[in-house]
């Protein structure tokens, strides 16, 4: 969908078309909203799949987290499980492709936004192309396009190459060098995995990472979503969900650890031109700085709305902490607690519903659409 006027009014804009969005976009619909009139789902990218189009090209159906289906249709009708090698940055824009298309959501791409601001009643959204004006807004931008990499003494004078997860294609491109691998998450492990297999590999994080035997379960989910929810409530920057659940021992993970890849050692205090440093003057070259340290909620566009706080967070409300305290207007998915494809899922219906009926804009049930009707 390609709107062509200048200036366009809507009842809400879906900034980002990955999970949140797209499940905010069915949700909008299945309450009676009108795909293309009453609401559209802007997107930078030229294809559909989120952030994952842009995953390392090693990351597989058969690796990568679980992939929590879209409501109202299975990734296992559109991805066959012949299919587990095949990439995930592959196999999930063809799932989210599919399910465009099944649902008839309306996604104007590519269009990136610049800035969100307050105009009245409404919102102005400022784009590359268009200008929109809004009654209200679900933002669910994710975090992909905000590498995080914290700043450490001496950082600027490392002559070897530092690259982020962000920047990350495959093991084999590191064969014969040393590489240093930074981060306690999941994406560390995967890395560390991966090119210990091929080359020298050294591993850091600030905590001592916590390994779980067995998968979580329902209630380890709920408790530490709650967590990170509390956090958010009380306008703290969000904390990983990982980051209180812990790592689950798989396969891979035994098979680095016989290799003696699992051995962490403490952070560095200085990086040096060669390597890095530790407090006790202890050094370790090495010709890579691999930094697999997370990402940050790419909210900089709603920055000129002053929605953060002075703790740097932004204080969430509603039922599962979507709505913005300072301005109900907008809701904020695939952040803080509902950063995850599940998270996201319920994330996206709450918002539709919380923000729909903030506005008066529940409609008939009849302008649902009929594959919608059928799916829902």
């Amino acid at each position: 969908m390609r709107p062509v006027s200048a200036s366009i009014t809507l009842d809400i804009a879906v900034i980002g078309a990955g999970q949140a969005g797209l499940s905010s976009a069915y949700h909008l619909a299945k309450l009676g909203l009108e795909p293309g009139r009453d609401f559209l789902v802007l997107d930078k990218n030229a294809q559909p799949g989120g952030a994952w189009q842009h995953r390392w090209p090693s990351l597989t159906l058969s690796t990568v987290n679980r992939i929590h289906d879209l409501p109202g249709l299975a990734m296992a009708d559109i991805i066959t499980p012949r299919q587990g090698q095949v990439r995930a940055a592959s196999a999930v824009p063809d799932y989210f492709a599919a399910y465009e298309a099944r649902f008839g959501l309306p996604v104007y791409r590519p269009i990136s936004v610049k800035a969100v601001s307050t105009r009245g009643e409404r919102l102005r959204i400022e784009t590359d192309r268009q200008t929109f004006t809004v009654r209200g807004l679900i933002n669910a931008t994710g975090t992909w396009d905000t590498p995080f990499i914290p700043h450490y003494p001496g950082i600027e004078t490392f002559k070897g190459r530092q690259l982020h997860s962000a920047d990350y294609h495959s093991a084999a491109e590191f064969s014969g060098q040393r590489v240093l691998i930074v981060g306690g998450g999941i994406s560390a492990l995967q890395h560390l995995g991966g090119i210990s297999q091929i080359t020298t590999t050294d591993w850091v994080t600030r905590r001592e990472p916590y390994f779980r035997e067995g998968a979580f379960s329902p209630e380890d989910g709920r408790a530490a979503v709650a967590l990170v929810e509390d956090r958010v409530r009380a306008g703290l920057p969000p904390d990983s969900v990982v980051s209180v659940t812990g790592l689950i021992w798989t396969p891979e993970l035994r098979a680095a650890q016989a290799r003696g890849a699992l051995h962490r050692r403490p952070m560095f205090s200085t990086i040096t031109p060669h390597g890095v440093r530790w407090p006790d003057g202890s050094e370790l070259q090495v010709d890579v700085i691999l930094w697999a340290t997370g990402f940050r909620s790419s909210i900089g566009h709603l920055d000129p709305l002053g929605l953060r706080e002075d703790t740097g967070g932004i204080t969430m409300t509603g039922r599962l902490a979507t709505q913005v305290a300072r301005d109900p207007r907008i809701h904020l998915v695939g952040y803080g607690p509902s950063a995850s494809t599940i998270g996201a899922n319920r994330a996206g219906g709450a918002a539709a519903r919380e923000l729909t009926a903030h506005l008066g804009l529940s409609k008939a049930p009849d302008r649902t659409g009929a594959a919608i009707a059928q799916q829902g």
